[in-house]
């Protein structure tokens, strides 16, 4: 297991901007996949945004063309920029890593950041 320290929740009015940030500390041959998810109360863990290590990047419908993932391989950090925020987009976000350590691949969650989307 890596360390993943995510950071850049907190309290932003509607319309706002966030960004996110989690990076990833230890023993890390390659990473495969670096993705963002959330949870709102009352609702399953969903896929945000991931981007894949060239690069290659997926996005829940709801938040294409508001939010923008992107990494820094040499840091092993990966970020999510978060514009015109709504309500909606209050939840718990996570980061999620994939990553090689010598042949073997593993899959590692940081503990999560609040975001709160409020007037």
């Amino acid at each position: 297991q890596v360390q993943l320290v995510e950071s850049g929740g907190g309290l932003v009015q509607p319309g706002g901007s966030l960004r996110l940030s989690c990076a990833a500390s230890g023993s890390i041959s390659s990473i495969l996949l670096m993705a963002w998810y959330r949870q709102a109360p009352g609702k399953q863990r969903e896929l945000v945004a991931a981007i894949t290590g060239d690069g290659s990047t997926n996005y829940a419908d709801s938040v294409k063309g508001r939010f923008t993932i992107s990494r820094d391989n040499g840091k092993n950090t990966v970020y999510l920029e978060m514009n015109s925020l709504t309500p909606e987009d209050t939840a718990i976000y996570n980061c999620n890593l994939k990553y090689r350590r010598g042949w073997a691949t593993y899959n590692d969650w940081g503990q999560g950041t609040q975001v709160t989307v409020s007037s």
